[in-house]
């Protein structure tokens, strides 16, 4: 039955990420899924602990990706570099709709909700991987190099997202790029 469950998330996933948590409804999923609603919530006893699943699973994925894309550079200021080379793919996709927790976090506003929970585990595990990628490379101030970084790739999806700027991911790389340089510098 693990194979129905798989099921059940993919599709709210692919719904959820096209067309917003909250105009997904759960009749929605199950008429998208072809399954039965007591089906629906054998696997997932409410919409949040599904919404919870997706970004779950969605994070989860990408740092796999992400874990790919660092396997192929040589060393750990390359490594920096290819992260962002990670998300300018995804962020070129043609199905593009922006940053999933980004975009499930401002559907929920202020409110204590799954998403915000999930968002938070994915950038925190993303800026611990970037701490430590820093820490390996020689960074003076490995800390604020990886918040500066994870700014960065945030700005850039939300500016992709958006159409605010045309080529944000290649100007995000070469300011990444100088605050690497800066880091990786001898103290004068």
């Amino acid at each position: 039955m693990r194979n129905l469950q798989e099921h059940i998330l993919q599709t709210a996933s692919d719904l959820f990420y096209r067309h917003g948590v909250k105009a997904t409804g759960i009749d929605t999923i199950i008429k998208a899924s072809g399954v039965a609603k007591m089906s629906l919530y054998k696997y997932f006893p409410s919409k949040e602990a599904l919404v919870l699943a997706y970004l779950q699973k969605t994070g989860a994925a990408l740092l796999r990706r992400l874990q790919q894309e660092l396997a192929q550079a040589a060393e750990p200021r390359q490594q920096l570099l290819a992260v962002f080379g990670m998300f300018a793919g995804i962020a070129n996709d043609p199905g593009f709709r922006g940053c999933p927790f980004i975009n499930a976090v401002a559907e929920f506003g202020d409110q204590p909700n799954p998403a915000q929970q999930a968002a938070d585990e994915f950038y925190r595990q993303l800026l611990e991987l970037l701490t430590g990628l820093a820490e390996q490379a020689g960074a003076r101030q490995p800390d604020l190099l990886a918040r500066q970084l994870s700014l960065l790739i945030a700005g850039a999806m939300a500016s992709k997202q958006f159409n605010i700027q045309a080529g944000a991911f290649p100007t995000a790389l070469t300011a990444a790029e100088s605050l690497i340089s800066v880091q990786l510098e001898p103290a004068a």
